[in-house]
């Protein structure tokens, strides 16, 4: 069985946050693949807890994708101040006689973005509205490799490191299944400590808010990383809150023009115009000509957690504009790349710690040394796990399910993944976005 195939049957999916079928990936063409181990967020610690303990899977599996994909240079991006990490991959990689290189780069956000790590690893500028193919560049996420590792050894992705984090008795990593829902993983670090909260589902700067109310009913999939607990009045919690109307008023209003959005952009710092004052500028005056700039945000945030001194929404605004054009079927059309844009990138990096100060994060670990194995009663499965299309169901409500059964299937060559039980139990109910299985102990 090819790579291609085995990592379509064990479904596995872009573990940094986008879940896209890694299996599309692996085709001939690019001359480097770059591993991200950025771990993009501030506060999230799982990626480096996975390096530090299972470097040898991580190099195993970016070994047989470069192998599989007749790619010549395996380079590994992560955080030069990941010193263990570090010491833990190059052991991997002598141990297993690779020729992989270690590239480091600063602790500024936001470093794990695909297209950025690009750029700090190649000084190469993805196109706007272009893949990294574009540049002769295959990238997968650190916990990737590992899962392509487990693939070739036939283990579908059923379990994954979640860190969570903030408002709770102890931060930990959890080494979880997946479709284990919210409140079990809070369980796992020994409860919430605030009431009410607010869950982030992902990082701080990227994360979706979870009303605490709901932590029973959401299941989390493949490409979650992350779970940060805040109480329901924390400044970032208000403000991420912010209804998309009230940001529009507040756009047409306050905007004072200063560019500062622009100015410290990721994706205008390597060439691409991108311009959030631009938009801003022609949602306040109702002249459209800017507004196909909004298609290139990556949503990092930047603009608005940071950047803006009036407290304002680029990036809402952004997603707004985004959601409008493509329902009219706009698509980017100037893939250029404006060289001299990134000319003075280094000196408007934002140091992660900047972020963490900003909105009072200080008092949570950015590091994690704890991990805990959780096991619980019941799973929600999620039948899609990031980019790409649902999984179709393929048990019934009743059915017995192993660990590794395949639960929801997809054809190869679609983009999707298929969806395996996580634990040994009965299924207790299907639909088009979830299955649930309730532990049920297999006779011997």
């Amino acid at each position: 069985m090819s790579l291609e195939q085995q990592v379509f049957t064990a479904g596995v999916v872009g573990a940094g946050g986008a879940g896209f079928p890694t299996y599309k990936k692996l085709t001939p063409g690019a001359d480097m693949l770059i591993v991200n181990a950025a771990e993009c967020e501030p506060l999230l610690a799982s990626d480096r807890y996975l390096m530090r303990h299972r470097a040898a899977e991580v190099v195993a599996g970016a070994r047989a994708v470069a192998d599989a994909c007749q790619i010549p240079q395996i380079v590994i991006g992560t955080k030069s101040h990941y010193t263990r990490e570090i010491a833990a991959l190059q052991a991997a990689i002598a141990d297993q006689g690779s020729a992989i290189r270690i590239h480091g780069v600063d602790s500024f956000y936001p470093a794990g973005d695909e297209q950025v790590l690009i750029f700090e690893v190649t000084g190469r500028s993805v196109p706007p509205g272009g893949l990294p193919g574009d540049v002769g560049a295959m990238t997968i996420n650190v916990t990737t490799a590992a899962n392509i590792a487990a693939a070739m050894a036939g283990t579908p992705v059923v379990r994954r490191l979640v860190t969570v984090t903030g408002e709770v008795s102890r931060p930990v990593v959890v080494d979880a299944p997946v479709g284990a829902t919210a409140a079990d993983l809070i369980g796992a670090a020994g409860g919430a400590t605030v009431d009410p909260y607010v869950i982030v589902r992902g990082g701080p700067m990227m994360g979706k808010l979870v009303d605490g109310s709901h932590a029973a009913t959401v299941g989390y999939g493949k490409a979650d990383g992350g779970l940060i607990v805040l109480s329901a009045d924390h400044p970032l919690v208000r403000f991420v809150a912010k209804p998309v109307d009230r940001a529009l008023n507040e756009t047409k209003s306050m905007c004072i023009q200063c560019q500062m959005c622009t100015q410290l952009c990721p994706r205008y710092l390597i060439g691409h115009q991108i311009r959030p004052h631009r938009v801003m500028r022609a949602l306040q005056n109702g002249i459209d000509d800017a507004l196909t700039d909004a298609l290139l945000c990556c949503e990092c945030g930047i603009c608005e957690l940071y950047s803006c001194p009036m407290g304002l929404s680029p990036r809402k605004m952004n997603v707004y504009v985004k959601g409008m054009l493509r329902a009219q079927g706009v698509t980017v059309d100037d893939h250029s790349v404006h060289p001299a844009q990134t000319d003075e990138r280094a000196y408007r990096r934002i140091a992660q710690s900047r972020f963490i100060d900003r909105w009072k994060l200080g008092a949570y670990p950015t590091s994690i040394e704890d991990c805990v194995r959780l096991d619980p009663d019941e799973v929600r499965l999620p039948t899609r796990h990031g980019v790409g299309m649902a999984a179709r169901p393929c048990v019934a409500v009743g059915d017995r399910v192993a660990v590794g059964d395949t639960v929801a299937q997809v054809d190869f060559g679609q983009v999707g993944a298929p969806v395996h039980a996580s634990i040994d139990g009965r299924v207790s109910e299907v639909d088009d976005a979830h299955i649930t299985i309730l532990r049920e102990e297999r006779p011997s």
